[in-house]
């Protein structure tokens, strides 16, 4: 019978103390087969029709880990993309309320619109700033940066309760920590962070109606006959959310379909129960150091100020983290054991 150890262990060997999840996560054993079976069909000329089943195998995996229908979920390239579609669906003058220091891909196509107003306030004051004239609040589930998780059901009932719509970003919790893309109106994510798929993917949950969206970077894969519409403009949109699809990457979405097999074989919960009891583990070793991290509690991620620029002397002992404006970031994930944990401790205490 195959345990939480043994699926993981016949996917991974890595050749360091990998702890940057949070930047990027590891590919699979088997994402990297697809991968390298995707590019034989190119190079060898033959056709490429199961890879286009890969990505509606990736979108119902994805609908599956979000808790919502295939139908509402769309595939794109990255989150700024996504982002950059719920700006332009905004009246000029609008508001929208932010979290300061999130992701750039959460923010910046609310800034470029210059029509709007962008109000930004701490993490843990969010829900409380939604007011009356909020058009929309934009949030991410997870901070990139260190790690917090933001009150998102505090958040819900603000936003409903003020008539404001809801735009969370899961890229630094979607395989982590479980989602509820139905209690919000719009949700993204990335692909090549904990759901440990290659790079050039991202994900777009919609509402049922759509949400008052405009597919503006729609093209033939957004038709509901893509085949047949391939030349002109597109005369029928698809009916589901595949209307917000950009032009697939193939050979991405291949690897992908093999990744959230994996997590779905292993449950979020457990993925949740091993990574957060390992961040725990470090935050309580750093307590005997004498360091304090960031609260965060219940992260995968741990920032501890003042320690990141000894990122440099870690990576030469072979231990990979993050240096996030002068904070040392670690991300832990189902691939990290104890020891891991613990050699890192022991560096930082040298």
């Amino acid at each position: 019978m195959e345990t939480f150890e043994t699926l993981v262990r016949a996917e991974f060997a890595p050749k360091n103390t990998y702890l940057n999840t949070a930047s990027n996560g590891l590919l699979p054993a088997r994402t990297v087969t697809a991968l390298h079976e995707a590019a034989l069909l190119r190079a060898e000329g033959r056709p490429l029709t199961e890879l286009f089943e890969d990505v509606e195998a990736c979108r119902a995996a994805y609908a599956r880990l979000a808790g919502v229908p295939a139908t509402r979920v769309a595939v794109g390239a990255s989150v700024a993309a996504h982002t950059g579609v719920i700006a332009t669906s905004l009246p000029a003058g609008a508001e929208v309320l932010t979290a300061e220091d999130d992701f750039t891909s959460v923010l910046n196509p609310f800034h470029v619109r210059g029509d709007l107003k962008v109000r930004t306030v701490p993490l843990e004051r969010i829900a409380e700033s939604v007011r009356p004239g909020t058009a929309l609040v934009a949030v991410s589930a997870a901070q990139s940066a260190d790690g917090r998780i933001a009150d998102l059901p505090a958040l819900r009932e603000a936003a409903r309760a003020h008539g404001a719509r809801t735009y969370v970003d899961f890229s630094q919790a979607a395989g982590w920590l479980p989602m509820d893309a139905d209690a919000y109106d719009y949700t993204a994510s990335v692909s090549f962070k904990w759901l440990m798929g290659p790079h050039g993917a991202a994900f777009l949950v919609v509402p049922e109606d759509f949400g008052g969206l405009t597919p503006v970077l729609a093209g033939w894969v957004a038709a509901e006959r893509p085949w047949d519409s391939c030349y002109g403009p597109v005369a029928e949109l698809a009916h589901s959310a595949r209307r917000f699809d950009l032009t697939h990457a193939l050979f991405t979405f291949s690897g992908l379909r093999r990744s959230l097999d994996l997590i779905e074989e292993l449950g979020v919960d457990a993925v949740r129960a091993h990574d957060v009891s390992l961040a725990d583990r470090f935050r309580a070793g750093l307590a005997t150091l004498g360091h304090e991290p960031v609260p965060a509690p219940g992260s995968a991620i741990v920032s501890v100020p003042g320690l990141g620029q000894r990122q440099p002397e870690l990576g030469e002992a072979g231990i990979q983290v993050s240096n996030r404006a002068g904070n040392l970031r670690a991300a832990f994930h189902l691939y990290n054991t104890a020891a891991d944990v613990d050699r890192l401790l022991d560096v930082l205490a040298g």
